[in-house]
């Protein structure tokens, strides 16, 4: 198998495992060895958001492009140690590999990706979904239906709900879903430190996917981005906004096959422009997940662990009201109380029941400041209606109490 085939099979594996943190650094170091520096540091970045102390990835971006004065230490310049043939066929590569990896270029570290996944890879959540497939994907999927009624799609989407509990994965499924590419844009890819190219970065990101699309362009945190201009103190960050509304519906943008979805845990703090229709206009509650969400998120924490003798059943009753942070999290301590044990007895054993329930017992539900937060703002600022979806949630979580 030649290099190519080899960074192929890689990427696909990466795209198809995108937690394997192990396999998405061989991934970056093939490619910094390839010639291809900024779509390996690209890779290392990633991972840096979900580990920032993962050596191996700093160690990747701190050395710089590799030269041919490296020695013994690194791989020779790629001219040296590859083929004008092999050179041809990576560039060729690296166009085909637009699925699965970032395009360096552009704002976001998921730039041109097209998940494989769809709404049926999130377990449980029917209610959810139902909602999604309402509001947003059946009326996309039969274009000519719709236009049989004279009914138009503008305008965003826009989830919200308490941390940890899959908004982020549910728009990546969406993507999957409309078979567009998946743009993720933080706040970091769009704030800058000088006057007017905060401003200049939203409108290349939104221009890059649109001419990219059919593009999901997924904005995450977009309370901090779209926060409420009444409440704001800086100046420059008004400016932002105003761009950010005028990207949405301006005179100047065709936004056909551009999908805009936002996620956020503080809806109430979205400034009303944003949540009007043309921009924001549907909004749907992801909560904590259901008894057949919580069994798939700890099938997929507790996928790959030495397991021994494990209830799932009696975990998933005992997790309700867990998010699926929290979830991972329970996985993770069971997995350390299994490897200390291992460690002081001398003696491999598998996680057990008693792990998974000692974790449990230690760690407490995350969301119930949220909880509290959003009580207040269904109480007194739900005048419109826009929290119905998580009223109705609270009342479920007040009779189960």
């Amino acid at each position: 198998m030649n290099l190519d085939d080899v960074l192929r099979s890689l990427a696909r594996a990466v795209e198809a495992e995108p937690q394997d943190h192990v396999l998405r650094l061989h991934l970056a170091h093939l490619l910094d060895e390839a010639g291809y520096r900024d779509a390996a540091v690209q890779q290392a970045s990633i991972v840096l958001q979900v580990d920032p102390t993962n050596a191996d990835a700093i160690d990747l971006i701190a050395q710089g492009p590799r030269s041919h004065t490296d020695g013994a230490s690194g791989p020779l310049e790629p001219d040296v140690q590859l083929s004008a043939h092999e050179r041809a066929e990576l560039a060729n590569l690296a166009a085909a590999l637009g699925e699965a990896l970032p395009d360096s270029s552009a704002p976001g570290t998921e730039a041109g990706q097209r998940p494989s996944l769809s709404l049926a890879d999130v377990g449980g959540m029917a209610e959810v979904k139902r909602r999604i497939d309402e509001a947003f994907l059946a009326p996309n999927r039969n274009p000519t239906l719709r236009a049989h009624y004279g009914a138009s799609v503008t305008g965003g989407l826009l989830l919200y709900g308490p941390p940890g509990c899959g908004k982020t994965f549910i728009a990546r499924a969406l993507a999957g879903e409309l078979g567009a590419n998946f743009v993720a844009i933080t706040l970091a890819d769009v704030l800058d430190m000088f006057l007017g190219q905060s401003e200049q970065n939203i409108h290349e990101v939104f221009e890059r996917a649109r001419a990219a699309g059919p593009s999901v362009l997924f904005f995450d945190e977009v309370d901090a981005l779209g926060q409420k201009r009444s409440q704001l103190r800086n100046s420059a960050l008004r400016g932002t906004i105003n761009q950010f509304l005028s990207e949405f519906d301006g005179v100047a943008a065709d936004n056909e096959g551009l999908y805009v979805i936002g996620a956020t845990n503080h809806p109430w703090d979205v400034d009303p422009a944003l949540r009007r229709p043309g921009r924001f206009e549907q909004m749907v509650y992801v909560g904590l997940p259901d008894e057949g969400a919580r069994r798939s998120i700890l099938e997929l924490h507790l996928s790959g662990k030495p397991l021994e003798a494990v209830d799932l059943a009696k975990l998933v009753t005992a997790t309700d009201g867990y998010s699926g942070a929290d979830l991972a999290h329970v996985c993770n301590l069971a997995a350390q109380r299994a490897l200390t044990e291992a460690l002081r007895s001398g003696e491999v054993r598998g996680i057990t029941t008693a792990d998974l329930e000692a974790a449990r017992e230690a760690v407490l539900p995350s969301t119930g400041p949220w909880f509290e937060t959003a009580r207040n703002v269904v109480e007194f600022a739900n005048d419109d209606g826009s929290y119905d979806e998580l009223a109705a949630q609270l009342r479920r979580r007040r009779r189960r109490s």
